[in-house]
């Protein structure tokens, strides 16, 4: 079990340097694929995902052909008052926000990737009230996320992503909900390596991609003894509810005699 006890200094240290080696103008960022994961920040599968299954994109050759995007909204909802509501609670759109806004504070993912991951680590070992000790094990400034989370700026980034998460097509059922050029990968996005390195169209695949783990034909989605995923709460609409109450009536009528 990863813990933060055990926090990947070797995946810091790499991230640390990436931008030397994979943010320069050479890269071939036209045959890149698109990878992207829609989450909430206290799902215990998301948090599984993001700690032990995401950070092998973080290999050299396939880190240079992904385009990883991080989406941390999930299944919350906006309320027509306009309040935000999480599946988790209030902690959750806390962290949500705060890793919403450690996006636009670092936009490179060699810089934000760190700090939400060191966030999911501790939300993975139910130590999520710790996040703020992030900062110092990364040796980052906290200012510019704190004022951000606790600004209007924080609201209008959850609404962005609220606006991103809602637009999917097909919408989204649960999460973590992972996406690999414009194709959701539904109940086998752990398998997500395999998509990738298919999906990948580069004169010169990675190596990573030609061990036999990647070569396998891409699994059918078989359904799970256990769901690994939060699944999205669905709101039933008023017509409905009505119409079933109506129903409901009717049926009991109709056994009395009534009608």
């Amino acid at each position: 079990m990863v813990s933060s006890n055990t926090f990947s200094l070797s995946l810091i240290l790499f991230l640390s340097f990436s931008s030397f080696f994979f943010f320069s103008p050479s890269s071939q960022s036209h045959n890149k694929v698109s990878l992207e994961l829609y989450y909430e920040s206290l799902c215990p599968y998301s948090a599984d995902f993001i700690v032990n299954d995401l950070p092998k994109i973080f290999e050299p050759d396939l880190f240079s052909i992904v385009d990883l995007k991080l989406v941390p909204w999930g299944n919350a909802k906006l309320r027509p008052n306009s309040t935000i509501t999480c599946q988790h609670g209030p902690y959750e759109c806390l962290l949500n926000r705060v890793e919403a806004c450690a996006i636009d504070t670092w936009p490179q993912l060699n810089e934000h990737f760190s700090f939400i991951y060191c966030i999911e680590d501790l939300v993975y070992d139910n130590r999520q009230e710790e996040w703020e000790s992030c900062y110092e094990k990364l040796g980052l400034d906290s200012t510019r996320v704190n004022d951000c989370y606790r600004s209007e700026h924080g609201r209008e980034l959850d609404l962005k992503y609220a606006d991103e998460t809602n637009a999917l097509q097909p919408p989204h059922e649960y999460v973590p909900w992972v996406v690999v050029n414009g194709e959701p990968l539904y109940e086998d996005y752990e398998n997500f390596l395999s998509y990738v390195c298919k999906a990948y169209k580069g004169a010169n695949a990675p190596k990573s991609c030609n061990q036999a783990s990647y070569l396998s034909t891409v699994r059918q989605v078989e359904a799970k003894a256990k769901h690994s995923f939060c699944v999205m709460e669905r709101v039933t609409p008023l017509w409905e509810k009505t119409r079933s109450t109506i129903a409901s009536w009717m049926s009991q009528m109709n056994l009395l005699g009534v009608i």
